[in-house]
């Protein structure tokens, strides 16, 4: 008797904590394959290379595998990382399937462009494979929105407001502690190295489930996160969950059903709720960007006006390497190449520089970002630059700051400025 081959597809979901897709796979299968695509370079048309070197991001990544192929092999499996090389991410898993013999793929469901885009090819150019998916990456499953995706508003508070109303969050699912026998995958799996340091960041899902833990069990920081939030650094004053909701690592249910634990055994208050607050604006891109496809993208995004700026090559330069002039743009710049993080207040601030100060293309910024950033985000990052730009779901237009204002007011005695200008 033929044997049913199984491939699960590691993307953004690197844990085995609330990840139904790979439970599913696993009672489908009787032997299987656990694979991870790994980019090795950066590209993009709206940053030049030599721009930022990734180097925090790829460290986080690497911890989070490495991370992920312990605790595979501590239940009897494995994890394939192989590089994607000059393939797409369709041909190579494409190949990979057709070497290994699958006749089923599981892979978490992402609202991503070219995460769907992917999935999809895949299954067109592989007669007979099954392609076995679930949704883990957001709070809420689509069939439990209350509206269909082409119809939700592009304005949060509307979407909030229905989706608080209507919507319930979905449970986590049981963490996976054992899966069918390891397939002879063959394949040269690509070494990694944890060499370096991103300060309290480390990667993987241990770690982000022991910072959830301390979060919410040896701090009371949940209680006061409302006022807290918009300080430029420091560990506590923002949840710093991010990182490893980003790549995975942490299912936002978890994070969900861990504070409403919170709320009933230590504090209920307006700080808690900002917290499910802030998760609801990272579910609101999400399902944005599925109504928008490429227009995440795109220069004009989804609105009708086109921004009047321009690609200059030194000014982006200046901006990312933090020598603006604009000192608290500067600082929060040269915190990002140090640290692979920035403050969400600070984001705010180094965007609409960008935008409304040096009059560059917004693209270019959110690239750098995407380059840069320990916790890159499709839809957060992308959505957020949308938003300060003009053309996404602020509907009040351009998201302009008076830098100097926002510098006295959050860095009142500059000590986040001295500490980054050095």
């Amino acid at each position: 008797m033929n044997k049913t081959r199984g491939l699960f597809w590691f993307r953004l979901d690197l844990r085995l904590h609330d990840n139904p897709a790979l439970s599913a796979l696993s009672e489908q299968v009787d032997a299987m394959t656990c694979v991870y695509l790994y980019p090795e370079t950066f590209s993009s048309s709206h940053v030049p290379d030599e721009v930022g070197d990734g180097r925090c991001q790829k460290l986080f990544r690497d911890q989070s595998l490495l991370a992920l192929r312990d605790a595979l092999q501590a239940i009897g499996s494995d994890l394939l990382i192989v590089t994607r090389g000059e393939n797409s991410e369709a041909r190579q898993m494409a190949w990979l399937c057709e070497q290994l013999k699958i006749n089923v793929l599981g892979v978490t469901t992402h609202g991503g462009f070219y995460e769907r885009k992917a999935v999809a090819q895949i299954s067109a150019s592989i007669t007979n494979l099954k392609i076995v998916s679930e949704q883990s990456v957001t709070l809420f499953n689509e069939e439990d929105l209350p509206f269909e995706i082409n119809d939700m508003p592009n304005v949060f508070t509307a979407f909030r407001k229905k989706v608080e109303k209507h919507a319930d969050v979905s449970p986590p699912a049981d963490t996976v502690t054992a899966l069918p026998p390891v397939l002879d995958a063959r394949c040269q799996s690509l070494s990694l190295t944890t060499q370096g340091n991103n300060g309290n960041f480390i990667g993987g899902e241990r770690a982000g489930l022991n910072h959830l833990k301390y979060y919410f069990g040896e701090t009371r920081a949940a209680s006061d996160y409302k006022n807290t939030r918009n300080d430029m650094d420091g560990w506590l004053p923002s949840t710093k969950f991010s990182p490893w909701l980003a790549n995975g690592s942490l299912s936002p249910r978890t994070v969900y059903q861990r504070l409403r634990r919170y709320e009933q055994n230590v504090e209920q208050n307006e700080s808690t709720y900002w917290i499910f607050f802030e998760l609801l604006w990272r579910e609101f891109f999400h399902w944005l960007q599925i109504k928008h496809g490429s227009d995440w993208f795109a220069y004009s995004g989804f609105q009708s006006s086109t921004p009047d700026t321009c690609f200059d090559q030194q000014t982006l330069k200046r901006w990312c390497d933090g020598n603006t002039g604009y000192d608290i743009v500067d600082a929060c710049m040269r915190q990002l190449n140090q640290t692979g993080y920035m403050s969400n207040r600070g984001r705010q601030l180094v965007a609409s520089c960008l935008v409304h100060e040096l009059k560059h293309d917004w693209r270019c910024g959110a690239a750098y970002f995407e380059k840069q950033l320990i916790d890159y985000d499709v839809a957060s990052n992308w959505g957020n630059w949308l938003y300060l730009a003009g053309v996404g779901s602020d509907p009040r237009g351009h998201r302009r700051f008076d830098l100097q204002k926002q510098a006295d007011y959050y860095d009142k005695d500059g000590s986040f400025r001295a500490t980054w200008l050095k």
